[in-house]
């Protein structure tokens, strides 16, 4: 028997927005007939914020006439200044049922990748100014009204996605059709002229998919032209938890070293991926089950003691790469409990770290006003038949808690009221203890 040791009168910080999304909830306020919704259970999560990448791709979120710049306006060469000139109904009914379910957005401007023969929204825009131009004309419908719209404070808006997976010697260029020269010019005059615009909201990007040496480069250049840049976002799949902590101190030390300090680091795509060739199949396999539930909650546990502000689930619209809801039924799989636990959290005040560590086991603890416990295990490796591990919490005091498993056999059910706090965890097996 192992122990963890948690000793509550050393309160570490506050809960960090860890279960942030990529998509919204499947749901239609607009058809009375609608038999499947997950806008309850997506609620009940307490997701903080929804990313809109993406989205531009699935008809549950208004398809080819949402999210995207070409989508919300469709002909380049309109008036950027003329309300006719832009289609916001999709994009509108997709953030409102977001803010229903208590879920602000965190607005990529931008477009969906495009792993299609012939790209198109992906292509630099062939005016950069009035690029921003319009998107300074959509912040304006969300947040002052403007063309019959909104006064919704959205913060977040995020200049593009994944540049950098767009190599200038590749045919294949799903996300940047150009250089990163041009994306550098095209970046520095956005950012600009929106922070210029709006200079109370966060402005930055640009979601890097993963090369250091480009984010290196991009945060060298941006720093040299004077570009603002209230938070920088990266992405992170993996098949240890360990790899994008260790990653994610390098980004913060280019982001101090050109000068970015006080810019957030924003890890805003993140899931369980071995590969993406031989070994992408037995990826989405995993994220589907027991596994993948068990790497999320481990993923959130890490992300809470390090250098990042905010993760991002990538994600929760209805694709492969979901471990959340079922793609029919809309119905929870074991994947939704990590994302539902972390949600308690938030209405616990500090964390307490684990005086101690066990191989392969990741915790979270936290204490509230009345100074009750809450905490999770889950039991993590890339091992699939790693052997049984015997662990023992100990908060350093008596009490009475409730228990609730994740494992083969329960979906994050309740199993009952224990003053016992020992328990026999299979591998990918997570524990969520509440004191009473």
């Amino acid at each position: 028997m192992q122990s963890l040791r948690f000793d509550l009168s050393k309160k570490g910080g506050p809960f960090k927005i860890l279960n942030a999304t990529n998509g919204g909830p499947w749901h239609k306020r607009h058809a009375t007939d609608q038999m499947r919704s997950n806008f309850e259970d997506y609620k009940a999560a307490r997701i903080p914020y929804s990313r809109n990448h993406d989205s531009g791709i699935v008809m549950i979120y208004g398809g080819p006439y949402s999210h995207d710049i070409t989508y919300i306006f469709p002909d380049f060469d309109a008036d950027p200044y003329d309300p006719a000139s832009y289609d916001f109904a999709c994009t509108d009914e997709s953030i409102l049922i977001c803010l229903e379910a208590g879920t602000e957005t965190f607005f990529r401007l931008g477009q969906t990748i495009e792993n299609q023969i012939k790209k198109h929204g992906t292509l630099p825009p062939k005016d950069f100014k009035k690029w921003a131009v319009i998107c300074e004309h959509i912040i304006r419908h969300y947040n002052e009204g403007w063309a019959d719209g909104f006064e919704l404070n959205i913060e977040y808006w995020e200049i593009w996605n994944e540049p950098d997976l767009s190599r200038d010697d590749s045919n294949h260029k799903p996300t940047w059709g150009g250089t990163r020269a041009q994306f550098f010019d095209f970046y520095e005059v956005a950012a600009k002229h929106l922070k210029g615009c709006f200079p109370n909201l966060k402005i930055g990007g640009p979601a890097i998919s993963g090369s250091l040496e480009w984010a290196d480069a991009f945060l060298s250049e941006m720093s040299k032209r004077g570009v603002p840049l209230d938070f920088f976002s990266w992405h992170g799949y993996c098949d240890r938890p360990q790899k994008m902590m260790e990653k994610a101190v390098k980004v913060r030390e280019m982001m101090d070293k050109y000068n970015y300090r006080n810019a957030e680091s924003i890890l805003n795509e993140w899931n369980y991926i071995r590969g993406w060739e031989e070994d992408y199949i037995y990826s989405i396999k995993s994220i589907h089950g027991l596994k993948g539930s068990s790497f999320t909650m481990a993923y959130i546990c890490e992300a809470q003691r390090s250098s990042i502000d905010m993760l991002m689930y990538y994600d929760t619209r209805p694709s492969c790469l979901n471990g959340v809801f079922d793609f029919y039924t809309y119905e929870k799989l074991k994947g939704y409990y990590p994302l539902y636990w972390y949600g308690m959290f938030y209405d616990y005040e500090n964390e307490i770290p684990s005086e101690n560590k066990i191989e392969n086991i990741y915790s979270l603890c936290g204490v509230n006003k009345g100074g009750k416990v809450l905490s999770v295990v889950t039991y993590y490796s890339d091992d699939d038949n790693a052997e049984s591990k015997d662990v023992e919490l100990d908060f350093g005091k008596e009490g009475k808690y409730e228990i609730y498993l994740l494992d083969r056999e329960h979906d994050g059910e309740f199993i009952g009221v224990t003053d016992n706090l020992k328990f026999s965890m299979s591998i990918h097996s997570s524990v969520l203890i509440k004191e009473v």
